[in-house]
């Protein structure tokens, strides 16, 4: 799961990608640096599973953050540059940091709303940048009359200031759009970044409101204190949390809130060689799970062999869940459910 961090200047996004990753990047510097991290996903039910099991290796799911860089101006025009539009075409999903303290360094002063407009207006024009060169190439083509109607479409909404994640798509139409890169179809949580007195406090509603207009998550915290939590020992940071009021951590609500904004969820593969998780979107059927691990399991699918985890955590062993019922075969269309602990059978 690979997800970009964007803003503009003094919003503090590398403060808030340090206090995810534990990187220690440098914060208000105007470079043209990306910076990338990853975290394992903190998962209980792994945890469980390797204390049960003790085998050679325990892999969690992992999720990468990538910092890009401000606009090379300062961001003075409210505007970012073409090459970090050009790299959010590479990530699943965005979150965007908004500044919600005061900044004496900064042009202007804080305005949720007003960074949350011009964010999306930069990735509505992006797009209808590439929209209007594709049909305008397509003019000079025979046999593309389907393509054409769809990116008409697309420009329409567009022409309208809505991102293209508000267009409704049949399958095709989204196979068709896959290879343009178009930013404003990644799905997007906004970040409130505020002061260390703010942190406990409501979400304004002025930017609850435009959140909710554009169907977007919100999330509030404080880059500067979670930065200083994931510098802390794990015996120093429970205390710390209880002090500000906190019950846990902002990587652990980032973590929690991203999978839900890509749809994803985890199935458990587990035995005396390896125990992991395996990140796939929620609806997979278990053909294509199977995939994850590799692609010969997909192609020579026989059955699989499921658990739900916390059957498997009550009997304890594959053979009392087999004799208690909770050890079911299913085919290829079985849709895998978050936590199933899975065997796949295969021949090739």
């Amino acid at each position: 799961m690979k997800v970009g961090i964007a803003g503009f200047p003094r919003s503090g996004k590398t403060t808030i990608f340090n206090a995810l990753s534990g990187q220690q990047a440098d914060v208000g510097a105007f470079t043209d640096k990306v910076h990338l991290g990853s975290i394992k996903v903190p998962d209980a039910r792994i945890e469980w599973l390797s204390e049960h099991f003790k085998p050679r290796k325990t892999t969690y799911a992992e999720m990468v953050f990538v910092d890009f860089p401000a606009p090379a101006d300062g961001g003075s025009s409210g505007a970012l540059d073409q090459g970090t539009l050009t790299q959010m075409r590479e990530v699943e999903a965005l979150v965007q940091v908004v500044r919600g303290f005061p900044d004496d360094l900064a042009e202007h002063a804080a305005d949720p709303v007003r960074d949350l407009n011009n964010f999306k207006g930069e990735l509505v024009l992006n797009d209808l940048g590439i929209v209007e060169k594709r049909l305008e190439r397509l003019k000079k083509e025979k046999g593309k009359e389907r393509e054409i109607a769809l990116l008409q479409r697309c420009k329409d909404t567009l022409d309208a200031e809505t991102p293209l994640r508000k267009l409704e798509l049949a399958p095709e139409e989204v196979s068709t759009l896959s290879g343009f890169g178009f930013i404003s179809r990644l799905p997007i949580m906004v970040v409130l970044n505020v002061g260390e007195d703010e942190v406990r406090g409501e979400m304004p509603a002025s930017l609850r409101q435009a959140l909710e207009a554009d169907g977007l998550e919100g999330l509030t915290l404080s880059g500067k204190i979670e930065m200083e939590i994931s510098a802390l020992d794990a015996a120093d940071r429970q205390g710390f949390l209880e002090d500000l009021g906190l019950k846990e951590t902002a990587r652990d609500r980032f973590i929690r809130a991203a999978y839900q904004l890509l749809d994803q969820i985890s199935f458990l593969t587990a035995g005396e060689d390896e125990v992991r998780a395996w990140t796939i979107k929620r609806g997979t059927p278990a053909v294509k799970a199977a995939g994850k691990i590799h692609s010969d399991i997909e192609r020579g699918f026989i059955r699989a062999e499921v658990t739900a985890f916390e059957d498997f955590k009550q009997y304890g062993s594959d053979a009392k869940c087999r004799e208690a019922g909770k050890l079911r075969l299913e085919g290829k269309e079985y849709i895998v459910q978050d936590g199933d602990i899975t065997h796949f059978r295969f021949n090739v």
